[in-house]
């Protein structure tokens, strides 16, 4: 990757929906080099998709929280592939001391989440321990840029 797929990188950060040529136009190039960059980087896997980004709760989902599940190291991959095809769970990351999870959902109420937890948590086989926090207030929030 070099400077200019950086730079086109960066705009498309700030808004995906910009056009070849409103890109081409701000970083000085034709709108032909920025397509066949922009198809490069996607080809590449360096853009995995465009998406837009959603205010959850303006669909109704008021309630986002974070669960940091210990699970036995045998059972990490199997538990940690149940909860993430589950449509609340937003996002999961399994962490560096290999028997951790950290689990971002998403839902309507806090009897949802109770249900969840419920159905998809208490008593699931090889889940050591949870512990659970709800969002009070948003101050930054990734838009874009690297997934992590």
């Amino acid at each position: 990757m070099n400077r200019l797929d950086t730079e086109i990188i960066g705009l498309l950060i700030k808004d995906g929906r910009l056009s070849y040529a409103e890109i081409a136009r701000q970083l000085g190039v034709t709108r032909a080099h920025v397509r066949d960059r922009v198809q490069a980087l996607v080809d590449s896997g360096s853009i995995e998709q465009f998406t837009a980004v959603i205010d959850p709760e303006k669909l109704g989902k008021s309630v986002s929280a974070f669960l940091d599940i210990k699970a036995a190291p045998h059972a990490i991959e199997d538990v940690a592939q149940a909860l993430a095809d589950q449509p609340e769970v937003i996002s999961l990351y399994i962490m560096s001391d290999m028997r951790s999870l950290h689990v971002h959902t998403l839902t309507d109420s806090y009897d949802s989440l109770l249900g969840f937890a419920s159905r998809q948590i208490y008593g699931r086989t090889g889940i050591v321990s949870v512990e659970c926090q709800t969002l009070l207030k948003r101050i930054k929030n990734r838009v874009g840029g690297p997934r992590l």
